[in-house]
């Protein structure tokens, strides 16, 4: 098993930056691919963006191109989100999600280990 905690949340101004971490621990010595995902008050989770195994390849949301960098040190077992330009549409809780495999994906159902989350909130 594998058990990923958040950090890095935090109240920001519209237009500032945040960087987000996800430390994993447990049974990390297996390929894991990661991602990130949110939820908005009164809305469904929905994906933000994953890196597959290697870090080579990377998904994101339309809503996030070119404000939001995902990476990953396998070194130190550590995913990070740089979030640049932030909207107040960006507020939500963030969850770090990880599951066995080499390639990043989207679909939320694929993913078997969550964090518990960490809160970003952007005021205008």
């Amino acid at each position: 098993q594998v058990q990923l905690v958040e950090s890095g949340g935090g109240l920001v101004q519209a237009g500032g930056s945040l960087r987000l971490s996800c430390a994993a621990s447990g049974r990390t010595n297996s390929p894991y691919v990661m991602g990130w995902f949110r939820q908005a008050p009164g809305k469904e989770r929905e994906f933000v963006t994953a890196i597959s195994w290697s870090g080579g390849s990377t998904l994101y949301a339309d809503s996030v191109k070119g404000r939001f960098t995902i990476s990953r040190d396998n070194a130190k077992n550590t995913m990070y989100l740089q979030m640049n330009s932030l909207k107040p549409e960006d507020t939500a809780v963030y969850y770090c999600a990880a599951s066995y495999g080499y390639t990043a994906m989207s679909q939320q159902h694929v993913y078997t280990y969550w964090g518990r989350g960490t809160q970003v909130t952007v005021s205008s």
